[in-house]
């Protein structure tokens, strides 16, 4: 029998979408993750095609105490059909936190929208949660996932969110260079590229 992986107290589970639209925020939600000295995680670093995406996630989210879940992107597509993937995901974070054993249960999550109560439409059976609105702005972004994290880490050290997007356009200036220095360009950066980046740069930042 496989052994149960272990949660690791740092370790922030990013469900959000994928697609170029979204990419600017979801940068903005690693590198603030990052930034407040926590690991982000999410599908897309695990590249194996042999390995089943579901296993993949569910994976992940055994071994993230935190999860950040955005549920701003579930619009009709061109045939007229919901993206249901980030519910879904929420909806595992969530079962895990209450039917897991004891370190499963002691999870933390962030749920966010474009606007904070358009969630009643379509998932109205979140509605005791406290979902936070981002307005697709990186900035408010960045500023809902540190206080987030630094209320459920109890940390209570983390930077503030002004300062954090301050070194967001600060990275986003210098990301051409480190990528022509890498000989890469910024349009093929996978996700482990990005995060690798944005990590030895906040790394050098504060040292």
């Amino acid at each position: 029998m496989a052994q149960a992986s272990v949660q690791k107290p740092s370790h922030v589970f990013v469900n959000c979408p994928f697609d170029g639209q979204y990419k600017g925020l979801f940068d903005a939600i690693v590198f603030a993750v990052f930034d407040c000295g926590f690991t982000p995680r999410c599908a897309k670093e695990v590249t194996d095609s042999g390995v089943i995406r579901i296993e993949t996630i569910q994976r992940i989210i055994e071994e993230s105490k935190f999860g950040i879940h955005d549920l701003s992107r579930v619009e009709l597509n061109e045939n007229k059909l919901p993206r249901f993937n980030m519910p879904l995901e929420l909806g595992l974070f969530l079962g895990a936190k209450r039917y897991g054993h004891d370190a499963q249960r002691d999870k933390r999550c962030l749920i966010m929208d474009s606007e904070r109560y358009r969630y009643q439409q379509f998932i109205s059976d979140i509605g005791g949660q406290d979902v936070k609105a981002h307005g697709n702005d990186k900035k408010t972004c960045i500023r809902v996932v540190r206080d987030w994290l630094n209320d459920a880490s109890g940390r209570k050290t983390l930077p503030g969110g002004n300062a954090i997007h301050e070194h967001y356009l600060a990275f986003e200036q210098d990301l051409p260079k480190l990528c022509r220095k890498l000989k890469i360009e910024k349009e093929e950066l996978t996700y482990n590229d990005f995060a690798e980046i944005a990590s030895s740069w906040l790394e050098a930042m504060n040292s």
